[in-house]
């Protein structure tokens, strides 16, 4: 069941099917590296496209950015397929690929990366520490509550933040002008060239627009394709698709729910690499 759907969505797109699910962390990193050289080991035919299916809670963006290197040496083209969701550092991740497939119901998340924090042994979210450390310094006046917040605050630590929103942003806007916005020539609306320097500032802007939490309120706040589309990010909607829609659905959803019954994680799979 599982391989012929997978078999349906790389006949329908000429590419190399896999699935991820799990965080983006860097103790997987390893392990993604080796699926991928077997994957490629094990091709058929040597496909320049790949296509990622994923679904992941995020992590660090640093492991985000290892995992592109990986991808992008053995594959010309990537293609990310979110199904379900892909948050903070997986939308970072999804941001690099050619192109980015959803559907009415999936969602991508704003850009939070995950910084580990020595004092719980444990993943942190970057950006909800600097906006209250933001917001307190904002303030005319401060409560005791608050002084003694300041005063506990680890400069080095706040610093590791601050690095890992400003990678993020940085990252997403170079991956946005290196591979999504390659093949974008003219202006939708007057047909005009599109500039290096326009690509750049539609780059800036969106990255921006993903990391600005004061706009989303939440950092699980769900992005479908119409909050994505009004930040003028190109989705590939194959909900209306005859072949795609069914075939990616069931593909997924048949993976997923082995997946949580089981709680096999990280999860990785090819149709010649079988669970």
């Amino acid at each position: 069941m599982i391989g012929h759907q997978a078999s349906l969505i790389e006949e329908h797109l000429s590419a190399e099917v896999i699935f991820y699910d799990g965080a983006i962390h860097p103790a997987y990193q390893r392990q993604f590296r080796d699926f991928i050289e077997g994957v490629v080991f094990q091709a058929e035919k040597p496909y320049k496209t790949i296509f990622v299916a994923i679904r992941t809670g995020g992590g660090s963006v640093e492991t985000a950015e290892g995992m592109v290197q990986i991808l992008r040496k053995h594959y010309e083209q990537v293609f990310f397929a979110v199904p379900d969701y892909a948050m903070s550092a997986g939308t970072i991740l999804c941001m690099s690929g050619d192109k980015i497939y959803m559907d009415y119901s999936s969602a991508l998340g704003p850009i939070d990366p995950q910084v580990f924090d020595p004092n719980s042994q444990s993943f942190v979210p970057a950006m909800g520490y600097l906006d209250k450390v933001a917001e307190i310094a904002d303030k005319d006046s401060l409560t005791s509550a608050d002084v003694i917040l300041l005063k506990d605050i680890d400069l080095a630590r706040l610093a590791l933040f601050e690095q890992a929103r400003d990678l993020s942003i940085d990252l997403l806007k170079n991956w946005l002008v290196q591979y999504k916005f390659k093949d974008w020539r003219t202006h939708g609306s007057s047909g005009k060239p599109v500039t290096n320097k326009q690509k750049i500032a539609r780059a800036r802007q969106i990255a921006k627009s993903l990391a600005d939490h004061k706009r989303w309120l939440s950092h699980g706040r769900q992005l479908d394709i119409s909050k994505l589309t009004d930040l003028k990010i190109k989705i590939d909607d194959y909900t209306e698709s005859e072949e795609l829609f069914p075939a990616i659905r069931c593909f997924n959803d048949t993976i997923t729910a082995y997946i949580d019954r089981t709680n096999t994680l990280p999860f990785f799979y090819n149709r010649r690499m079988p669970i």
